[in-house]
């Protein structure tokens, strides 16, 4: 696809493409092609933003993908081609997802992540430019495409179904994990997910555990090479799926939640937070459980509602509130994430 004929795009404030504002990008050729001429292999921006108090640091690093959203009335059944209401392209990836619930909250925000060497690769750079992110850094890689997704969103019931091809996520390298180390130390938090490169994402956590940073796993996409990592993770947030993979436990109600808890604490993890969607979240610190339900809401389109349930936990966490509270504030942020 190339850039004219991509034009417009919709570049949408991530984590509710429909809810947060949105900004229609008619011509791709001045915004990007002139970028193709001199592609940097990584990028760092410090945008200001003046006027926001801000309090306690999240650094994440993450995956940047470029979503290709459906909006259909029915998933398709297999070989069968349905209509869509509308099709929105613009920016995701569970990293810059959660860099950008993190920020909502007021908290000081860097995200790491890597692109392609194609058109989408912009479409990162000016979208997290134009965020309330503090910082970032772009690494590129020259021989792969930036990460994309392509998602289907039932218009009945909000629920949708997500194929992604990682394309650059996959590719950091040990260099590249070792330089933001100092980005690390001066953070409270260090966020991440499973959408990059496991090995690359698993020193990185490490890197954090060194320097004394409290460290948040989201889990996802499952990998059962995840039991590598969780001796140095403080807090682990899976969601019933995730945590019923992990603990060979399936998870359906809160007690048997409580059940999968506990084998995933003995795994080595500091803390377990299980999210259950509507039946709120379940916390257990290997001493005690804690419930705490869900605020009802109008359900509009869940994509992205997990990764804003992360950034604003993790965000109150840095900030230095207790884990229950932090959870609380993460219950509500992922109700405001449903609500249109």
């Amino acid at each position: 696809m190339s850039a004219v004929t991509a034009a417009p795009l919709l570049i949408g404030a991530i984590i509710k493409r429909r809810i947060f504002h949105t900004q229609s990008v008619n011509n791709l050729d001045s915004n990007i092609m002139h970028f193709f001429d001199n592609p940097p292999s990584k990028k760092t921006v410090k945008p200001q933003h003046k006027g926001r108090k801000m309090k306690g640091k999240v650094c994440i690093l993450g995956s940047f993908n470029v979503d290709i959203i459906a909006n259909v009335d029915r998933f398709p059944q297999s070989g069968e081609s349905i209509f869509s209401e509308n099709t929105v392209i613009g920016p995701g990836g569970k990293g810059a997802n959660q860099a950008l619930a993190v920020s909502k909250c007021h908290v000081k925000t860097h995200f790491v992540g890597k692109v392609g060497n194609d058109q989408f690769s912009q479409l990162a750079y000016e979208h997290l430019s134009s965020s309330d992110i503090d910082s970032f850094m772009l690494y590129q890689d020259k021989q792969s495409k930036t990460g994309t997704a392509l998602i289907y969103v039932c218009q009945s019931d909000g629920e949708n179904m997500i194929a992604i091809s990682p394309g650059a996520n996959q590719s950091i390298t040990a260099d590249e994990v070792e330089a933001i180390t100092s980005e690390v130390r001066n953070s409270d938090v260090f966020l991440t997910q499973l959408e990059n490169n496991l090995p690359a994402t698993f020193r990185a956590i490490e890197i954090a555990r060194r320097c004394g940073t409290k460290v948040v796993l989201d889990p996802a996409p499952y990998s059962p090479d995840v039991v590598n990592c969780l001796q140095n993770v403080d807090f682990l947030t899976p969601n019933e799926t995730e945590a019923s993979l992990l603990s060979g436990i399936q998870v359906t109600d809160i007690n048997s939640a409580k059940t999968a808890a506990k084998a995933i604490k003995a795994k080595g993890v500091g803390q377990v937070i299980i999210t259950m969607g509507a039946k709120g979240a379940l916390i257990y610190d290997g001493h005690e459980f804690t419930h705490v339900p869900a605020l009802k809401a109008l359900c509009v389109d869940t994509t992205g509602a997990g990764d804003a349930f992360n950034g604003a936990y993790t965000a109150a966490m840095a900030k230095g509130q207790s884990i229950l509270q932090a959870v609380k504030k993460r219950s509500v942020n992922f109700t405001g994430s449903y609500r249109q």
